[in-house]
């Protein structure tokens, strides 16, 4: 199996270069290599390598700044993934390709599932929709993961944030009436090799799929996790539980939009898989220690 990687430098980019070693061989390319802005490029890029599957983690993921650079994420998360869809479908390629809890608007009580209705609140959702609308028209095989709350070891995300800002700041505001579980880059790229092999064995079908840890916090109940385990394990903070304030989002106002439940219900994927998903807090503990060995 020939697999081509698309944003090998993100979170799930560089944990998916370690999961997909063992379906076949392999080539990883970064933003130096393909430029997804530049889509005029995408097609011959993907002619030279022949894939049979490719696996798109290439996003454009700055929400807030999408608000005011909405053209630059449809072209990334929309435009070059209608270009990459296209390609599979008339060279018989599977396309594996990610999208967000951010493509719904966050006001339903229970966890959302593949079938509900989107209604993305900001740009960044639309233009993930968007991405999700020319993977489906294109008519290629594909297999399309909705996640959300991703974080890594690795990058930018919420956890390294606060741990940061814990270092720095005696008390931390945080935002306690948005809801979701935390999902780690290293989960979603366990899943989506397994699933790939799946689907190559014809016991997946080609379909939107959601893909979270089992679980659910708030962003304020993350930190206060975080925080909590950070001294249990030695990191040196200034910021201790009692110092961190809960606010509703209206205090803590951004840019784009968020949607208050992020809450995805992975059950269809699981169940095809085989597959009992970890509560949020089993990789949000193993990352913790990696970054504390790191210290030492």
């Amino acid at each position: 199996m020939n697999i081509l990687l698309l944003g090998k430098n993100g979170q799930l980019g560089q944990e998916l270069q370690r999961t997909l070693l063992p379906l076949g061989r392999v080539t990883a390319l970064g933003r130096d290599t393909l430029d997804m802005e530049a889509t005029d490029t995408i097609a011959a890029t993907l002619e030279a390598h022949a894939p049979d599957v490719i696996v798109n983690a290439a996003a454009w993921t700055q929400v807030d700044l999408a608000e005011t650079a909405a053209d630059r994420a449809f072209r990334v998360n929309a435009d070059a993934v209608g270009i990459i869809a296209r390609f599979a479908q008339a060279h018989g390629a599977t396309l594996v390709h990610y999208s967000t809890d951010y493509v719904f608007d966050g006001r339903k009580q229970a966890s959302y599932v593949e079938t509900d209705e989107t209604n993305p609140i900001n740009a960044y959702g639309r233009s993930k929709r968007a991405g999700e609308r020319a993977v489906q028209a294109s008519g290629c095989r594909f297999i399309l993961i909705r996640t959300s709350w991703v974080f890594s070891a690795e990058g930018t995300n919420f956890i390294k944030t606060i741990l940061s800002l814990a270092q720095e700041r005696p008390n931390l505001r945080v935002v306690a009436d948005q809801f979701g579980a935390p999902t780690s880059a290293e989960l979603i790229a366990d899943v989506t090799a397994m699933a790939i092999a799946a689907h190559h064995g014809e016991r997946l079908q080609s379909g939107i799929y959601h893909l979270a840890a089992q679980g659910r916090t708030s962003w304020y109940e993350l930190a206060c996790y975080i925080i909590r385990r950070a001294h249990e394990l030695g990191f040196e903070l200034q910021v201790d539980v009692a110092n961190i304030e809960p606010i509703a989002t209206e205090e803590y106002p951004r840019p784009a939009a968020r949607p208050r439940n992020s809450l995805l219900n992975s059950n269809a994927l699981a169940d095809r898989l085989g597959l009992e998903l970890p509560d949020w807090t089993v990789h949000v503990d193993r990352m913790l220690h990696q970054l504390r060995r790191r210290e030492l």
